[in-house]
């Protein structure tokens, strides 16, 4: 018995523009484009140091204590490199050596920084961030 996949997680086109430096563009099987610049990808690695490091900021956070103090000076992030992962992710190696985030296409729809996936995902009567 085989699985259906969701269209909305599924690819039809999948373009990775490392050597320009703009991104990644997905065009989804049910329609929907979504654009995503190498910065916004790497703040957003789903590798398991990255998800603790989250953490770890937002407890800070909680807490009451400030770790943006004093921040560092970082140059934009870009790619080195990118390669498929089977038929259901890509993995990108950046400029600040991070290459361990597999990016599942279902996780790359979720984050799809587009106007109206980020206002469908906007709890209602939540405000707009600037």
């Amino acid at each position: 018995m085989s699985m259906q996949q969701d269209a909305r997680v599924r690819p039809s086109s999948i373009k990775i523009r490392v050597s320009t430096g703009d991104g990644v563009d997905i065009v989804w099987s049910d329609g929907h484009a979504s654009h995503y610049d190498f910065p916004y990808l790497r703040d957003n690695c789903p590798c398991a140091t990255c998800n603790d490091e989250r953490e770890r900021k937002e407890r800070e956070k909680a807490g009451g204590l400030r770790s943006d103090l004093l921040p560092m000076y970082k140059p934009k992030v870009k790619a080195n490199s990118a390669a498929a992962v089977g038929n259901y992710a890509i993995q990108i190696e950046f400029s600040d050596s991070h290459a361990t985030g597999i990016y599942s296409f279902g996780f790359l729809r979720g984050i799809c920084p587009c106007e109206a996936c980020r206002n469908a995902s906007r709890v209602p009567g939540e405000r707009a961030s600037a």
